[in-house]
């Protein structure tokens, strides 16, 4: 039996960042309510990452680092996104490991 879901295996010290296609998203909000300190809905309705200091990043393909303690809350986000407009990927090759692109 295949696993089609199923993520690349991510070292616990691995960095990795996340941004949204705002061309695909929904505006559900359902990122915002998994982890409301990475993801918010701007008054346009669709949603973006917020830096670490809170700031709504509203440029396209603006990433923002995952915090370790929110991993499985941004990945959760990503899986039940259904706009599949979650990226998160690994920062130092840019290979994106969960999300409608990972490998």
């Amino acid at each position: 039996m295949s696993v089609q879901n199923e993520a690349p295996a991510v070292g616990a010290d691995e960095a990795l960042e996340v941004w949204i296609d705002q061309d695909l998203c929904t505006g559900d909000g359902i990122c915002a309510q998994y982890a409301p300190e990475v993801f918010e809905l701007d008054i346009d309705g669709l949603a973006y990452v917020k830096s670490a200091d809170d700031e709504l990043l509203q440029e396209a393909g603006a990433t923002t680092p995952v915090p370790l303690p929110l991993l499985r809350d941004v990945v959760d986000s990503a899986k039940e996104c259904p706009g599949d407009c979650i990226h998160v990927r690994r920062v130092r090759d840019g290979v994106e490991v969960y999300g409608p692109d990972a490998e």
